[in-house]
Formats: structure tokens, C-alpha cells, sequence
């Protein structure tokens, strides 16, 4: 299992963090190990003080592909799912400042929340899902995937250029604006069209 994440492919949280908008996705890779557990609390890892939470759309790959034309991509998943980017934003910044690469800082073991899946079938389009997060009862993000720089079957199709898809792989398609910081004793709550996908507590 691969989780592929797609960075800055929504302009206004290009916007938020002042990065420069990018010509191509912006791609990389948590290791399987960074799933959280189900069920399990989020603990903040003494390495950082300064965890973000980033809310994605998530894709499971239902079968094996390589250079996917974009046409046939939707033939590749059937199920949506709903997930949190966790970022150690100040550990990323040094890396980042050096042109080093991220993954100490997107990787790192419970980085990825995966919640629960559902049905393609379930949404008209998959480029016109709403999406938010709430911390504490409160929305911090929210978002839709009609504002992605590339789609999903977009997103399917470039990656497999790169990285052959295999059953079971994960696709973060991004964040959208409102990231922030969490503590210990926060309460994260993900709904996909008003449904709720999971729930969290931040140790």
C-alpha cells in the first residue's frame, strides 16, 4: 500500500502558506506506517511543536495501472473517503529552507488518517464533493473538490506516469485553505457532504 499525496492543488491555501502556485501537481509519498491506526488518538510527537492538521479528499485504487490515460481513470477507484494530512509544519519549514525533502515531516508515524470509504455511486460528480473539518465543534476547513487546480481523474492519470497504482493505494488530492495547529485535547471531526467520516482526539 502507497499513499500518494498531492500538495498545493488548492489556490487559497497556496495563498495562505505564500508558495509559489506550481506548473505540475506537487507530489509525495507517506510511508504505510504513518496510517493511524483506527480508532486510535493522535498523539503529538515530541519532535514538533507546531502539528497542523490538513483535511483531503481521499481515492482507493481498486486495481493495478500505469500510464492511465485520463479518459479511463475513473475505471481505476469506486470508492471516496474522507482523511487528515498531519504536517509537523516547523520541522517542514527547516527542511524546506535547506531544499531538503519533506518526508520527516509528512511522514512520520499516525501522519495519515484514513476514515471511513464510500461509494463513488454515492456522489453525482466526484468534482463537485463538499468537504469540511471541525475542531471543537467549530469548522476550520471547507472546501469542495470543484476548486481543485487538477481533478481527481487528473491527478489519477499524472501520478501514473511516475508510480504504477496498485489495489489498495490511497490518494491524498489535497487541502484546501484553513490549516492550523492542533493541542492536546482537541476533538477533529471530517464530513464528506454532511456525513461524518471520522473523529479524533489529540493526545
Amino acid at each position: 500500500m502507497k499513499i500518494i499525496c498531492i500538495g498545493r492543488n488548492y489556490t487559497d491555501h497556496i495563498k495562505e502558506l505564500a508558495n509559489e502556485k506550481p506548473t505540475d501537481p506537487v507530489v509525495f509519498i507517506k510511508p504505510d506506517s504513518a496510517v493511524l491506526p483506527k480508532e486510535q488518538d493522535f498523539y503529538i510527537p515530541e519532535f514538533s511543536n507546531n502539528i497542523h492538521y490538513e483535511v483531503e479528499v481521499l481515492v482507493k485504487i481498486k486495481k493495478v495501472g500505469k500510464h492511465i490515460e485520463q479518459k479511463f481513470a475513473a475505471n481505476y477507484y469506486d470508492e471516496i473517503g474522507l482523511g487528515i494530512d498531519f504536517t509537523a509544519r516547523d520541522l517542514q519549514s527547516k527542511l524546506k529552507e535547506k531544499g531538503l525533502p519533506w518526508e520527516k515531516a509528512k511522514g512520520f508515524d499516525g501522519a495519515a488518517v484514513i476514515g471511513k470509504w464510500l461509494p463513488k455511486s454515492k456522489f453525482s460528480s466526484v468534482d463537485n464533493i463538499n468537504f469540511s473539518l471541525l475542531k471543537n465543534e467549530e469548522i476550520v476547513q471547507k472546501g469542495n473538490t470543484n476548486l481543485m487546480l487538477w481533478k481527481i481523474d487528473e491527478l489519477i492519470s499524472y501520478v501514473s506516469q511516475y508510480f504504477m497504482l496498485k489495489k489498495g493505494d490511497v490518494i491524498f488530492t489535497g487541502t484546501p485553505a484553513g490549516v492550523g495547529r492542533v493541542d492536546a485535547n482537541d476533538y477533529l471531526c471530517g464530513t464528506l457532504e454532511g456525513e461524518e467520516m471520522f473523529t479524533l482526539n489529540i493526545k
